[in-house]
């Protein structure tokens, strides 16, 4: 069922009619001298009815790239051509926004763990329980955009329910529908936004749009084309998604480490096939001399690697995503 027809749409006291664009702030709390917590919050309303669709970055503070992603994509929407209603929050953890870190420095916790809240609890629990009850239960449609932090890692979507779940192909098909090529479908730890939203009946998926400091341009553009896929393929804005005609879904990931500590020289580059038994990297001393050959343990693709070219003993260099499925045919979401 749509949650939107021929009415406005309100979220924290912003306000877009049909065929208007609203912009505002939320108050969703206090600092320590009373100073409000306020949210940036972006309205779209189209002339016609259609689904709504909910998108939010910075849930991890040091996460950037989803909130470029946002303003980009929104500068391709014109209230006039839309069906249905947008809904972003370009940051929603303030705090740790500020902090330029994955965590709230007033709790300690990260955003994406405090899902679906706690009008009760602390401050992300409380921020987190005014977004999802406030915004997110408005929505047909949530993208939780992320990225992996500052660690070097490709652009992909996770589906982050249980295969077993009732939603999950939907959550899949929104997945290859934003089509980054490659995904990650392994069930999410609990309080995650992808897990909580789909488990009220709304398709969730959490796009990771890369990982570096600050914004990277080209994890950017595929967040920005992902968003409009998705907005094309169900039914929000004319035209057609254009995913690529193939992608990957990987079901887990395998960790690399050196048993030697010192200095990473690596042999193969994120995005990368590996073999089992392949060298992926050799380790040097101080001194530039080699003193161990890594290999991968088992095949899989080059998913993620360390931001620092050194490493001690036991340390992860280099994630491989494995349990490796090729999907090239995958089903157009009939629109909402």
């Amino acid at each position: 069922m749509l949650h939107h027809s021929e009415d406005a749409i309100r979220v924290g006291g912003v306000t877009a009619n049909p065929g208007e664009r609203a912009c505002g702030h939320w108050q969703v709390g206090e600092t320590q001298d009373g100073t409000p917590v306020r949210l940036p919050v972006v309205l779209l309303r189209g002339r016609q009815p259609g689904p709504v669709l909910y998108v939010q970055a910075a849930s991890d503070g040091d996460e950037l790239n989803g909130i470029a992603a946002i303003h980009s994509f929104l500068r391709d929407v014109s209230p006039n051509a839309l069906r249905g209603a947008i809904i972003a929050i370009p940051v929603v953890n303030y705090h740790a926004f500020h902090a330029r870190a994955a965590h709230s420095p007033v709790d300690g916790k990260k955003m994406n763990r405090c899902f679906p809240g706690d009008a009760r609890g602390t401050s992300s629990e409380r921020i987190a329980h005014t977004i999802f009850h406030g915004a997110v239960l408005q929505s047909d449609l949530c993208i939780d955009l992320h990225q992996g932090g500052v660690k070097p890692m490709i652009d992909e979507v996770r589906v982050r329910v249980d295969r077993d779940h009732e939603r999950h192909g939907d959550c899949m098909r929104l997945a290859a529908t934003f089509g980054i090529g490659y995904i990650l479908d392994e069930e999410g730890p609990d309080g995650q936004l992808a897990r909580a939203a789909t488990d009220e009946g709304i398709p969730t998926i959490d796009p990771e749009l890369g990982g570096t400091h600050g914004w990277d341009a080209s994890s950017v553009g595929k967040g920005r084309r992902g968003l409009l896929n998705v907005a094309r393929a169900y039914g929000l804005l004319p035209g057609r998604p254009r995913p690529p005609d193939r992608q990957y879904v990987v079901r887990a990931f395998t960790p690399i480490r050196p048993s030697r500590g010192g200095f990473v020289h690596y042999a193969v580059s994120r995005y990368d096939f590996v073999d089992a038994g392949q060298t992926v990297a050799t380790m040097h001393t101080v001194f530039g001399e080699p003193v161990e050959t890594v290999a991968a343990p088992v095949a899989g693709i080059v998913w993620s690697q360390s931001v620092y070219p050194m490493a001690a003993t036991g340390e992860t260099i280099l994630t491989l995503g494995v349990d490796i499925e090729v999907l090239d045919d995958w089903d157009l979401p009939r629109e909402l």
